[in-house]
């Protein structure tokens, strides 16, 4: 009870100020159930095509576990308000992803890729504890902002320079070594784009001369639009000319997410739809690498009527209907029959077929939720440039997520990207790490601005 004539500011200035929960105990609990789960997927793909538990079973567990723990205690000891679900989350995807691949290697004893997979997830976990641990501040990545996108255009070039890899150039690959220089990129440029724009959005938004009188939008001048757009047009441009329209597709998803949410125009929603069916059309037709992959959209199931057996599409659709809804178990699906991208492109099916519905919808789920806690740290977020990396970054993974999952159902057309966490691909999975350690540190400083010591 507040004794009487005691002013009421002066007892609201002696009470103790809120203190968040650091909710660390959660993230660990989170860790050893994602840890746990894959073990066992990886012990059940043993058990399904030999009868007996895989001989690697402890040392995978004990490997993704000390990873999982190395992880949590950066978190713990440098980010300790950060969001409890993205690490977690990222473990188990990247858990599952190993089990996948782990289990399609039985059928090629000849091409293993889940060892090579355990080493860049290695690397990934490695590069997530350095960023948590060297970055203190999320907004020091503004002022290298033309740093980051020269470097992403120096990434995006170097792979005209070497040899086409199934019909593009987004490989470089030298003595057996090869990396895909376009998911660094994408980081890189995300990073430019959200630093340009919160440093612009005001004349971004209220600038220039209305069209449309419908959607009431409004151009801004040439002078603050003009640098940020010839760098996505440079940069789509190259993808274009190296045939990489999946990433082309993302940067120009990435740029119209991003200026809306500077600009708070929704008519911005409505020109990227547009310009996005334009070049679509234009590419889909003129560029006969795309043009093969309409027409395998538009049917699928034409290389069987013409007696030349199913194609990649139509072995996919095949994978998703023998799933059901249960799915087949995992170890006991036949999407190999998809062909070299199994691993790849179309791990995807594999999930589906061999955990069902219920468990690709499970696997939505989790990119869902990744993405919206990505945003959630964003929206807190009291500094522009925070907010758009944030959004930026869980954008990319929503984007990606769309467009692989649309390509390999059949919704979309064919784009050739890696999955997130799931699918083969050394750069993937180290550049996904690298994108929860930001989200890590911009979650840490949205909820300790929060907290009773205030703003880090």
């Amino acid at each position: 009870m507040t004794k009487v004539g005691t002013p009421l500011a002066a007892t609201d200035a002696q009470a103790p100020a809120a203190r968040l929960p650091r909710r660390r105990g959660v993230e660990l609990a989170l860790i050893l159930v994602a840890v746990l789960l894959s073990v066992c997927g990886y012990c059940d793909v043993g058990i399904a095509r030999s009868g007996t538990l895989p001989p690697g079973a402890a040392g995978y567990g004990a490997g993704l576990g000390v990873l999982a723990l190395l992880a949590h205690v950066a978190v713990r000891v440098r980010a300790p308000y950060a969001d409890p679900l993205l690490l977690p989350i990222g473990v188990l995807l990247n858990g599952l992803g190993l089990v996948l691949i782990y289990r399609l290697d039985l059928e090629t004893p000849d091409d293993s890729a889940a060892p090579t997979q355990l080493v860049w997830s290695t690397l990934g976990v490695g590069l997530f504890i350095v960023v948590v641990a060297a970055l203190r501040d999320h907004r020091v990545l503004q002022r290298y902002a033309y740093v980051c996108v020269v470097a992403a255009l120096v990434l995006l070039t170097l792979p005209i320079f070497f040899p086409a890899v199934n019909g593009a150039r987004i490989w470089i690959r030298i003595a057996g070594f090869s990396i895909q220089p376009g998911e660094f990129a994408k980081v890189l440029l995300a990073v430019f784009f959200a630093a340009y724009l919160a440093a612009n959005r005001s004349a971004l938004a209220y600038t220039g001369r209305t069209v449309w009188r419908f959607t009431r939008l409004q151009l801004p001048t040439g002078r603050a639009l003009g640098p940020v757009l010839a760098i996505w047009l440079l940069s789509v441009g190259v993808l274009v000319l190296e045939r990489d329209l999946g990433t082309s597709l993302l940067f120009f998803g990435l740029f119209v997410v991003l200026l809306y949410v500077a600009t708070g125009r929704t008519g911005w929603i409505a020109v990227g739809l547009l310009l996005a069916v334009l070049g679509a059309v234009a590419v889909g037709r003129l560029e006969p690498h795309v043009h093969g992959r309409v027409e395998d959209w538009l049917h699928p199931f034409a290389s069987i009527e013409a007696g030349q057996g199913p194609n990649q599409l139509a072995q996919s659709l095949f994978a998703f209907a023998a799933g059901g809804v249960l799915g087949t178990g995992l170890g006991l699906g036949h999407s190999v029959l998809i062909g070299f991208a199994t691993k790849s492109d179309f791990i995807l099916a594999t999930a589906g077929e061999e955990l069902g519905l219920a468990g690709l919808s499970a696997i939505f789920l989790l990119y869902g939720l990744l993405v919206e806690r990505g945003y959630r740290a964003g929206l807190a977020l009291r500094d522009p440039f925070g907010r758009l990396l944030a959004v930026g970054l869980a954008s990319i993974w929503a984007l990606q997520v769309f467009v692989i999952a649309g390509g390999v159902t059949g919704l979309i057309p064919l784009t050739g990207m890696a999955m997130p966490f799931l699918a083969q691909g050394g750069s993937s999975v180290v550049t996904n790490w690298a994108i929860v350690a930001l989200l890590i540190r911009v979650s840490h400083s949205a909820r300790r601005q929060f907290d009773g010591q205030g703003a880090p």
